[in-house]
């Protein structure tokens, strides 16, 4: 946990068997384009429906992540072959596309695919999916026409292999090989893990996902509009919230896009003692809006750093390269990027990518705007262009 002050910082149904990418552009200037096919708004999400099944949308999602980004993808972080499905949610209509489907199909594990007719679906959740920890992986296949939503209510996706009610695996139950999981092609929109705080999940957050234990990627996928808990100095992950990976290896984020998140911190991404590679991908318009820090000062609730990504712990990494981060910004420290590694141990590489307009209301490093960082030794910024 960091051990920031206030402001001497020393710290931081329609289920079936066996049947088989898309955020905001930018041209090659940097500037926001629209989609083919789109209205070229802010989000370029589909509306979530109320309804338990899916609900049909007008156009085509926009492509996820930053498609200037020359990234290379090691084969470790590329797309699950997913043309031999384990288990397709629907039969090819939207309505046969329903929470209870989803539901049961992150639980049976497996390769999942959507089947929900031939244009984009919007797929409304009335209770979180949770992976089971007795499952060796599930793969996510949205293929680029499915969003997940929560409607404003509830998280869309949980997993943690400490949760004994998920399935007891025993030994180290935060370094467990498996499950691993991967969403792919998938929009999540309108998470909120207000309430949903357990025993082990750390404090909470993950307003889309949470996950702990294992292995996590994320390929070619959105998260619009997620949120979390609003205050609170260790909390945070609108969209990603993340503890303990197996043998301390990187969570992949691949060609995504996050964007309009809004939590206590790390309105993007957010983790404890978890290192990331992301690749080719954009945070935009993402806010951390907790006050006080971490720890708290005297007289406030805590939070405010990190408006995109908020890294926390001790040995880790965190890697960005071919990736814009633009817009997002933090009543406290480091309107892009909160990084705090308490022993000292930790780095960051920023390569090849774009940091701009990332307010910090509070504080943030020398020379590099948006950014608050503790860790081993300056970071490395080779082909990057970091500005207010």
């Amino acid at each position: 946990m960091t051990l920031v002050a206030a402001l001497v910082l020393t710290g931081c149904a329609g289920l079936k068997s066996g049947a088989r990418g898309t955020g905001d552009g930018l041209d090659p200037a940097g500037n926001a384009v629209a989609a083919p096919g789109t209205s070229g708004s802010a989000s370029g999400a589909p509306s979530a429906s109320a309804s338990a099944s899916a609900s049909r949308t007008a156009a085509a999602l926009p492509q996820a992540g930053n498609p200037n980004g020359k990234a290379a993808i090691p084969a470790e972080a590329r797309a699950v072959d997913t043309s031999k499905p384990d288990r397709t949610v629907g039969n090819g209509t939207a309505a046969s596309c329903t929470s209870e489907a989803v539901v049961a199909a992150v639980a049976a594990g497996g390769i999942v695919t959507f089947s929900c007719g031939p244009d984009p679906v919007t797929i409304t959740l009335k209770a979180t999916a949770k992976v089971r920890n007795t499952v060796s992986r599930v793969v996510l296949d949205g293929g680029g026409k499915v969003t997940l939503s929560g409607a404003g209510q509830r998280r869309i996706l949980f997993m943690n292999t400490c949760d004994k009610a998920q399935g007891s695996i025993g030994g180290n139950c935060a370094d467990q090989a498996t499950p691993n999981l991967t969403v792919q092609n998938l929009t999540f929109t309108n998470g909120n893990s207000n309430g949903a705080r357990t025993e082990f999940d750390g404090g909470g957050g993950g307003g889309a996902i949470f996950q702990r234990g294992g292995r996590f990627k994320v390929i070619n996928s959105r998260f619009v509009n997620n949120k979390c808990e609003s205050t609170g100095p260790d909390v945070g992950g609108a969209a990603l919230r993340v503890f303990d990976q197996s043998k301390d290896l990187p969570v992949y984020v691949v060609n995504s896009t996050f964007e309009g998140g809004v939590c206590s911190n790390g309105a993007g991404l957010s983790s404890i003692h978890v290192s990331w590679v992301v690749l080719n991908s954009l945070f935009r318009n993402n806010q951390a809006i907790g006050k006080g820090a971490n720890p708290a000062r005297t007289g406030t609730p805590g939070g405010g750093s990190g408006g995109a990504i908020y890294c926390d712990g001790d040995k880790y990494t965190l890697t960005l390269n071919g990736t814009v981060i633009e817009g997002n910004k933090a009543n406290e420290g480091g309107g892009a990027i909160f990084f705090v590694s308490n022993d000292r141990t930790g780095t960051m590489s920023i390569l090849n990518s774009r940091l701009k307009g990332n307010p910090s209301a509070g504080f943030e490093t020398d020379g590099l705007p948006g950014i608050f960082f503790l860790g081993a030794s300056r970071p490395n910024t080779s082909g990057s262009t970091l500005s207010k």
